[in-house]
């Protein structure tokens, strides 16, 4: 185990968590922080330094999120993992209903776009609604600012998806980058950079670290990217606190995420409240004060058609995953009879 100058808040160890820990806990065990999550181990930091922990069937690498912090003992074993402050998740990509962890305890989320093609405000308004479900503090970085004639427009555009929004138009090229970011950042303090491939985020990445990692340019056609980051981390930042690195993800698809949604579409789930009937579908109903608003150029009708389908999904994954685990406890409650059921048929 390496030596480290970084104390236990450096980290960013908290009065939350330090509230889960028993008298005995603090005595014999060793709270340290998670920065990478392999199949089969995960690295940790801690006052004492880095350290390698392997993974066990009572703790699976899905159960750990980079930027988690865990309760290791004496033998440097995982005893426990500590809850988070806040949690960023989704659920699983293809067709597997279950929830995939991003990134835990992160203060500030940097949602990367660009200002080209790459700009969509129904991907934005899904990270917005993560950020706010978590109770995470979001902030939209616009990159290729320099590149862009009407990188006003794009400002605007992002400005107007959730009010009191902080919205950055970058180059993420440029040597005050890491300055620009540094009122997010200082010792304590994570956050995480998530986004498409190609928008700029590892060499945001290497503004904040001080690191040289490589980067991948865009396909011309489209503005797609291709992936640079293959795996989360969570890295050192110059000048103080912890950024964390996610790979470009192609589908977020939200899960328990209703209140996040709910206020990021304020002023949709504000207007609802004042139409004349409670069950409102705000489609051709008398009285619905949704649409009055749109007639009057109060609300955008294209924000409401992508709010009632971020609605539709979010209900539909939650409740996907919801029958996942009960079917999974039928299951395995029927494997425990089955079990039973033979060990009394050898008593006999």
């Amino acid at each position: 185990m390496k030596d480290t100058d970084h104390s236990l808040p450096d980290l960013g160890f908290s009065a939350h968590l330090l509230s889960q820990l028993s008298l005995d806990e603090l005595e014999s065990m060793r709270a340290v922080r998670v920065t990478e999550v392999q199949r089969d181990r995960i690295t940790t930091l801690s006052e004492r330094g880095q350290l390698e922990i392997p993974l066990t069937a009572t703790f699976p690498a899905g159960d750990i999120a980079v930027g988690d912090w865990v309760l290791t003992d004496t033998a440097h074993r995982l005893v426990r993992i500590l809850s988070p402050k806040t949690s960023l998740h989704r659920r699983a990509a293809g067709t597997d209903a279950s929830v995939q962890l991003i990134a835990n305890n992160v203060d500030t989320l940097f949602i990367v776009t660009s200002c080209n093609d790459d700009f969509n405000e129904a991907r934005l308004e899904r990270y917005l609604a993560l950020a706010q479900d978590s109770e995470i503090t979001p902030a939209i970085l616009l990159t290729k600012a320099d590149l862009a004639d009407n990188a006003s427009e794009f400002q605007s555009r992002a400005e107007s998806l959730m009010e009191h929004l902080m919205v950055l138009s970058l180059n993420a090229t440029s040597p005050n980058v890491a300055a620009e970011l540094q009122p997010w950042c200082g010792p304590g303090q994570t956050v995480a950079l998530v986004g498409s491939s190609g928008v700029g985020k590892t060499t945001l990445l290497n503004a904040l670290t001080g690191e040289s990692l490589k980067t991948q340019g865009i396909r011309e056609d489209d503005s797609k990217g291709r992936h640079t980051t293959t795996f989360r981390a969570m890295r050192p930042i110059v000048n103080g606190g912890w950024v964390i690195d996610t790979p470009g993800m192609r589908a977020l698809k939200l899960i328990d995420n209703a209140d996040g949604i709910a206020a990021v579409f304020e002023e949709i789930t504000d207007a609802a409240t004042r139409c004349r009937f409670a069950d409102c579908t705000h489609e051709s109903e008398p009285g619905c004060a949704v649409q009055a608003a749109i007639a009057s150029g109060d609300l955008d009708a294209a924000r409401l058609a992508r709010w009632r389908k971020l609605l539709r999904e979010e209900a539909y994954n939650t409740e996907s995953v919801s029958q996942a685990r009960k079917r999974e406890k039928q299951f395995g409650k029927g494997v425990s009879k089955a079990m039973s059921d033979k060990q009394k048929l050898k008593g006999r």
